[in-house]
């Protein structure tokens, strides 16, 4: 799963757009390149996200620059389905 896109529906990020960069035994972690850096990821219980269909390339999730280009031209598409 890493590298998917999800969209928060729960806490103070909720209806945010990040990415998944790494699996734990109970929780996900995420981010999004701005608040959440590449470097400080956010750790979500998989509860509280909703899983998309795209994933991005292992080049857009290296830096924090790639990944919010990355984010921004997926999340217009899921701001219409919200």
């Amino acid at each position: 799963m890493v590298g998917r896109v999800v969209i928060s529906s729960a806490g103070r990020d909720k209806t945010k757009v990040m990415v998944i960069i790494k699996e734990t035994e109970n929780y996900l972690l995420v981010c999004d390149g701005k608040e959440r850096p590449v470097e400080r990821p956010k750790r979500k219980n998989p509860k509280h996200l909703k899983l998309t269909k795209t994933y991005l390339g292992a080049q857009q999730l290296e830096t924090n620059r790639a990944l919010r280009k990355a984010l921004k031209q997926i999340s217009s598409v899921y701001e219409e389905e919200m």
